[in-house]
């Protein structure tokens, strides 16, 4: 018998229209995303399947926006086919933001909760770091030790009397040969530079709006510390393979205090994808927006199945799988 995995899409995975036709097909979805629009108090859901683009890919409406289509595709498949997920699942993963689709999911947060807590999570983000100062640049063909190396060569202001440092570190681990990084966006206009001098395939800015994961997010991760003082998560009825620590966990203080950290810390989603292996899984099933996860799954463990479900016929494909 297949051993699973159940991983939830960050931040990127979005698009409109995404979760349209799921919500056409079944009340179960509708459900969820009128839940997450009432609690919200706005109408998430028609900017999720109408747009505008540009508004959807502000952060505070794209990270409650794709958990919600994460868990209406868990709901359909409760509702449907009899699913349950801790049946199925050996454990639950999810890239940044996905990681509370995931505790959702896995009953460690009630979806309106996660609704909320994204909503604000997004806010802090975006407001952590004046516009224009951060910045993202994707290394593509480089491995995680050649990324720091290229922060650190990046970090030195050029010709300072001072010794001053910006910020610039890997955000993102994601596997086969692409990482992330993120900070000032002098730093990584710099490591843009000495990658390309270095010979990495690929090194470019990429277009979000703030600086994710790293040290000048501390703001963004002091006011998800005081908003889980209101609404700390609960025990996962299936074990949450956590971001910062590429190892599973289920202590609810522990969570917690991973979700704060992962704020400003690197996603280490390869590690993550290698530990789940380790752990016996070979088979990842994605549920929500995108097909990036499974992707990358692919590529880090080429021996494993990984698939994608989004649509009403993701569903029923996902459905025979199990």
């Amino acid at each position: 018998m297949p051993v699973h995995a159940f991983i939830f899409p960050g931040q990127g995975s979005q698009s409109v229209g995404m979760g349209r036709e799921l919500a056409a097909a079944f009340p179960a979805a509708r459900e969820v995303f009128q839940e997450v629009d009432e609690t919200l108090r706005q109408k998430l859901s028609q900017l999720m399947f109408e747009g505008p683009g540009e508004e959807l890919t502000l952060t505070e409406n794209t990270q409650p926006a794709l958990m919600a289509l994460s868990l209406a595709v868990l709901r359909v498949l409760e509702k449907e086919g009899g699913f349950s997920l801790p049946q199925k699942a050996a454990l639950v993963a999810g890239h940044s933001l996905g990681e509370y689709s995931a505790l959702a999911a896995a009953g460690s947060f009630a979806v309106a909760d996660a609704a909320r807590l994204l909503k604000l999570r997004g806010q802090a983000m975006q407001k952590a770091v004046p516009p224009g100062e951060g910045a993202m640049a994707a290394l593509l063909g480089a491995e995680l030790a050649q990324a720091e190396a290229i922060c650190a060569e990046a970090a030195p202001v050029p010709e300072s009397e001072t010794g001053e440092k910006q910020v610039i570190e890997p955000a993102n681990d994601n596997g086969g040969g692409q990482v992330v990084v993120s900070g000032h966006r002098g730093a990584v206009e710099r490591a843009i530079e000495i990658a390309k001098a270095k010979g990495i395939r690929r090194a470019m800015l990429l277009p979000v709006s703030a600086p994710f994961h790293c040290a000048l997010m501390a703001p963004a991760a002091d006011a998800m510390a005081e908003a889980f003082d209101k609404t700390p998560p609960g025990a996962p009825s299936v074990p949450l393979v956590a971001n910062v620590s590429a190892a599973k966990a289920t202590d609810p203080s522990e969570i917690r205090d991973m979700l704060i950290r992962q704020v400003t810390a690197t996603v280490r989603w390869r590690e993550s994808v290698q530990a789940m292996t380790a752990m016996g899984v070979d088979s990842f099933v994605e549920l929500g927006a995108g097909k990036v996860l499974a992707g990358l799954v692919k590529r880090i463990a080429p021996d494993t199945a990984a698939v994608s479900a989004a649509t009403p016929a993701d569903i029923e494909a996902v459905l025979k799988g199990l």
